[in-house]
């Protein structure tokens, strides 16, 4: 009966996160098995969590790094590294989409800021706009694999997972997400002859390498002399901090200290520095001390304006979890998820034979559940079962979240479709169809993150 209300309030329209307290409460009344109360008190130990402060932190500083003026500079280092590539916008789309999601943890994030930028320039060199749009969007899904990820504080909450091993289990897959992509857009070029979108230089490829030189040197050169020396962790970063802004003031790069942030986060994480929770707050500081103090970008007013908007979208996201809290404890409370655990079990004891349903079922919740709403369902049905026939919970995270950020793609309830339509123009038809294409890279990418675990497991196992 549970599932009747919860569907029958869906299709009247109501939004999902009242859909589910709703059917909740209307339940309790029906039953008369426990008091009202019940929904409210669940629903506040719901989001009465530790790691869900992380939450409001990691999406102010989305929106910090997005209001400063970051996003411009992340699209220029871009530009400067593949932008002189046989189809180079696209290829730049898809590495700033990389850089990007180093800091925002959102698809949505990704798409509504770089997206804005992407897009324009993309038509302004003669790219098609449903070509633009779709590399956008597809690009747009790294944002919430390659850490900091909000869709991996959720499950790892809900789940009781480690979100630090989330994080670092979501580093390989998104650099393999990236190749495929670019070996998309690679194979678009050359069917359609496009040319270079800008002359080679090689002082700024040389530059915007070195960027990388540092940001992949600078972590390994610390963590040598700090065991070396044994010199104690924190005031050896503090160091090495001041050394990263005297080498940028210097030699006045683009984007280091913006690409540094999942740096800083999966180091700090890493090492026992700080928490993923605490590495929220972090990154906050790191965004504004971009902002006011180095790059100068970002003025009080602005600030008060990202702050409010930052209260506006956390309000939505724990309000889902809190009804889903209520909900998902229903549906345990009823025995639906113990019914559904017997079901699949008494149809397949076979891992991968679960994997394939579970992926088909979350593609489909995906289209028409928002990520927050359909992990807090999901993961009290599906990761029960996944234990017990084997299934690291880590991976099958990973699984879980980008099935979810390809649901963003899809009709009828596909965000970044309709944050993109807006972006560009476009009609929600036409958006849809310019997205189908680069599903391809997409689903190919899942089928691996899926059946080869030791993908994602690998870093995570030599941390945790």
């Amino acid at each position: 009966m549970l599932k009747i209300l919860f569907l029958f309030f869906m299709a009247g329209g109501i939004p999902v996160a009242i859909a589910m307290a709703g059917a909740s409460l209307v339940y309790i009344l029906i039953s008369g098995n426990l008091p009202p109360f019940v929904v409210v008190h669940r629903m506040v130990s719901g989001i009465d969590s530790f790691p869900l402060l992380a939450v409001p932190f990691f999406i102010l500083a989305g929106n910090l790094m997005n209001n400063a003026g970051i996003t411009t500079r992340i699209y220029n280092f871009a530009l400067s590294l593949v932008g002189w590539l046989k189809g180079g916008l696209g290829h730049v789309n898809i590495v700033g989409s990389v850089v990007f999601a180093g800091m925002s943890g959102t698809a949505i994030a990704d798409a509504a800021g770089l997206g804005t930028i992407e897009i324009k320039a993309m038509k302004e060199h003669g790219y098609s706009t449903e070509f633009a749009v779709g590399v956008t969007a597809a690009s747009a899904t790294l944002g919430p694999i390659i850490p900091p990820s909000l869709p991996f504080v959720i499950y790892g909450m809900m789940g009781n997972v480690s979100i630090g091993a989330l994080f670092l289990a979501g580093l390989m897959p998104g650099l393999m997400m990236t190749v495929l992509m670019m070996l998309t857009v690679t194979y678009y070029a050359h069917k359609n002859g496009w040319g270079r979108d800008m002359k080679f230089s090689a002082r700024r490829l040389f530059k915007a390498l070195g960027e990388l030189a540092v940001v992949i040197g600078w972590p390994l050169g610390l963590w040598l002399v700090v065991s070396k020396f044994d010199i104690p962790a924190q005031p050896a970063v503090f160091v090495a901090l001041a050394s990263l802004f005297i080498l940028d003031k210097l030699f006045k790069f683009e984007a280091l200290l913006p690409i540094m942030t999942p740096v800083l986060l999966i180091g700090g994480m890493s090492t026992g520095l700080f928490t993923p929770t605490e590495g929220a707050i972090a990154a906050c500081l790191w965004a504004m001390i971009l902002g006011f103090a180095w790059y100068r970008t970002l003025k009080w007013k602005m600030f008060v304006k990202v702050c409010l908007d930052t209260i506006e979208t956390t309000s939505t996201v724990l309000f889902i979890v809190a009804a889903a809290s209520i909900f998902g404890w229903m549906l345990t409370a009823t025995g639906v998820t113990t019914d559904i655990a017997s079901w699949v079990l008494g149809f397949t004891q076979e891992a991968w034979v679960f994997l394939l349903l579970a992926n088909l079922l979350m593609l489909f919740v995906g289209c028409f559940l928002e990520p927050t709403a359909a992990i807090t369902i999901l993961v009290p049905i599906l990761l029960p079962i996944a234990l017990q026939l084997g299934v690291d919970p880590v991976h099958f995270g990973l699984v879980m979240v980008l099935n979810l950020m390809i649901g963003l793609l899809h009709p009828p309830m596909g965000l970044v479709l309709f944050v993109l339509a807006r972006v560009a123009g476009l009609s929600f038809e036409r958006t849809t169809m310019a997205i189908l294409p680069w599903l391809v890279p997409l689903l190919l990418s899942l089928a691996v993150i899926t059946y080869v675990p030791q993908l994602v497991l690998w870093l995570p196992k030599m941390f945790f």
